[in-house]
């Protein structure tokens, strides 16, 4: 029987099966999720068990299995954050004896019961809703700290079982700085990181599920836990979130994929026109180039949202030239949403290529010459050589970078907020024609102050480009063979 070369699948397809595979590695993260989680209390159970005296007391007193050890401060270091955090959950200094750990948490799940006037204060619901966040970050950070003290104890009982000294607080200390520098390195940015990003994004997401709106003043009103009434609205038909939610979404993934490839594929053109070998002058070239990055984007947006104004140079020569009869709004003015969706994609060409081209340049040049030759000696001609060896070599290097451009074009406030302000408006809307959802988030958060459904909106984004970023990646090369190239 004749051997037939299997179907290659369409794009189509291959687009579907990469969902499919998407969606099994979401899954499989979730099982091995919970399969840690259970491993995890395994362990924790085991180690009950199997410890000595001083173990089992550490899981009731923080720091006791130390002591028991003889690893005097480390236990104290311990026992004081056991002391600490019982007496911000269960210890009260104000008159009304409610504990302040306890106090956030009940406060967190009312936000607020006080209704104020003149003469009474209301409860604060931002800032019963922010300490509640915290609080429960505490109590994450107790638990970390908990578990990491019944294995301190722990590895101390299998040290001495082998007949070996358990580490002192100094040597602990000594090695922070030696085999275990890493740890010492990377724990400011794990804090900045819950601090600065985790924390706030919690707050934001919490957001999402109250009616915090243009209505309400913090401070002066309460707002309430709604559920999921605010991702409800995108259905209902009614609201703007759910008129303009598909277009604006439409609209952003469009500009994402024509903002990314056309400075991608543009990029490398113009890098594999001034590294061909005929071509004089590179480095004055790839100078020119630099300069243009070199200027700050805001100031080159803003110049050129000047020339294409209606009394800028660029109408007033089209004018004179009597190519057209009146000045045009070609960006946040125009009459239609075409005109200005088509110009800030070019002028993003204009200004996102250089990037590309001086990445792509340095990729070029570190291209082994032996493939080049050969492939010239096996009679491949430069369109084939261009298609079989440069073009794969330069996707496969830069496959993360086209995929962190994609998901950062989506959130490209500076460009559309900049040229046309998500302009021209839409009757009746505040979305408008060329708004991408970073900018009409803005709008709905500092224009509006609509707080729950800027969250809404953002929290569909995160969803969006999280999805995008890995879907892509999963399925590209630089992530099957990252540890070769073929």
């Amino acid at each position: 029987m004749e051997y037939q070369e299997r179907r290659k699948p369409s794009f189509f397809e291959k687009f579907a099966l990469g969902i499919v595979d998407f969606f099994k590695a979401f899954g499989m993260f979730f099982v091995k999720l919970y399969k840690a989680i259970v491993d995890g209390f395994i362990r924790f159970g085991k180690r009950f068990l199997d410890g000595s005296i001083g173990t089992k007391l550490s899981y009731f007193i923080m720091g006791a299995g130390n002591f028991f050890h003889k690893r005097i401060l480390k236990g104290i270091i311990y026992l004081s954050i056991q002391i600490g955090f019982f007496a911000i959950m269960i210890l009260s200094p104000e008159v009304n004896h409610t504990p302040i750990g306890l106090k956030a948490i009940r406060n967190f799940a009312t936000l607020g019961t006080i209704e104020g006037d003149l003469f009474t204060r209301t409860d604060n619901s931002m800032l019963m809703l922010l300490f509640g966040v915290v609080t429960f970050g505490l109590i994450f950070m107790y638990l970390f700290a908990y578990v990491s003290n019944t294995k301190s104890s722990y590895l101390a009982d299998t040290l001495v079982r082998e007949g070996k000294v358990p580490q002192t607080f100094k040597q602990d200390l000594h090695s922070l700085i030696d085999e275990r520098f890493h740890i010492t390195m990377i724990t400011p940015s794990i804090l900045g990181i819950v601090a600065f990003t985790a924390l706030p994004t919690i707050f934001m997401i919490f957001i999402a599920f109250t009616d915090y709106d243009q209505t309400i003043i913090a401070g002066q009103h309460l707002f309430n836990w709604v559920g999921l009434a605010n991702f409800r609205a995108i259905f209902d038909g009614k609201s703007e979130i759910a008129v303009r939610f598909i277009p604006v979404v439409t609209w952003t993934l469009t500009w994402a994929v024509f903002a990314t490839f056309t400075c991608y594929i543009g990029g490398i053109l113009v890098a594999l026109l001034i590294n061909g070998k005929t071509i004089k002058l590179k480095k004055l070239w790839r100078t020119v180039f630099m300069l243009t990055i070199a200027i700050p984007q805001f100031i080159s947006l803003l110049a050129v949202r000047q020339l294409l104004s209606l009394s800028g140079p660029i109408n007033t020569l089209l004018v004179n030239m009597h190519i057209i009869s009146q000045p045009i709004e070609f960006l946040g003015n125009a009459t239609n949403g075409i005109l200005p969706k088509v110009m800030v994609i070019l002028i993003n060409i204009w200004i996102g290529i250089p990037f590309t081209m001086l990445m792509t340049s340095g990729i070029l040049m570190n291209i082994p010459a032996d493939l080049y030759e050969a492939a010239q000696i096996d009679g491949a001609n430069k369109v084939q050589i261009f298609f079989k060896i440069t073009l794969p070599y330069v996707v496969f290097v830069t496959t993360p970078y086209l995929i962190s451009s994609f998901v950062g074009n989506i959130s490209a406030f500076n460009v559309i907020f900049l040229l046309t302000g998500g302009g021209p408006t839409v009757t009746g809307f505040q979305a408008g024609h060329t708004d991408l959802l970073v900018t009409w988030l803005y709008k709905l958060t500092i224009d509006l102050g609509d707080y729950n459904q800027g969250a809404v909106v953002s929290i569909l984004t995160f969803l969006l480009t999280a999805t995008g970023t890995l879907l892509t990646y999963r399925r590209s090369k630089a992530f099957k063979e990252e540890d070769t190239f073929q």
